[in-house]
């Protein structure tokens, strides 16, 4: 659970690069891989928090790109859609830290990083 560190920096890098772009009206290309790290941010806020991490560190994440994109409502919704989607899809299977939660959590801390670096890089100034 060390890797906590090298995640936000990366978050907050895709937060700073994606606020720095214009509004566009259409669907920026970013756009899948933003939905996708807000369910990723959903699936650490629980997994982390039933593995003995106690806090809102990936709420606070969240709303840390919320406030970035300041997306108009229907965008909010589907952000928040996406981030309560990542924490329901493993608050109905785990009611305890096992292994495999231990696993989920490695995973999407990784996939989090990538998102996060390829967005920046991709799409950053």
């Amino acid at each position: 659970m060390t890797r906590a560190s090298p995640l936000l920096a990366a978050c907050l890098a895709v937060i700073m690069a994606v606020a720095a772009r214009p509004t566009l009206a259409a669907e920026a290309p970013f756009e899948p891989g933003l939905m996708r790290l807000a369910e990723v941010l959903g699936s650490l806020h629980f997994l982390r928090n039933l593995c003995g991490e106690k806090g809102d560190q990936w709420r606070v994440e969240m709303e840390k790109l919320l406030e970035s994109e300041n997306p108009d409502p229907e965008r909010r919704a589907r952000f928040i859609a996406s981030f309560n989607r990542g924490y329901r899809s493993f608050s109905g299977t785990y009611t305890q830290c096992t292994a495999s939660a231990t696993e989920a959590i490695a995973r999407y801390m990784k996939e989090g990083e990538t998102l996060s670096r390829d967005i920046a890089s991709r799409y950053g100034n």
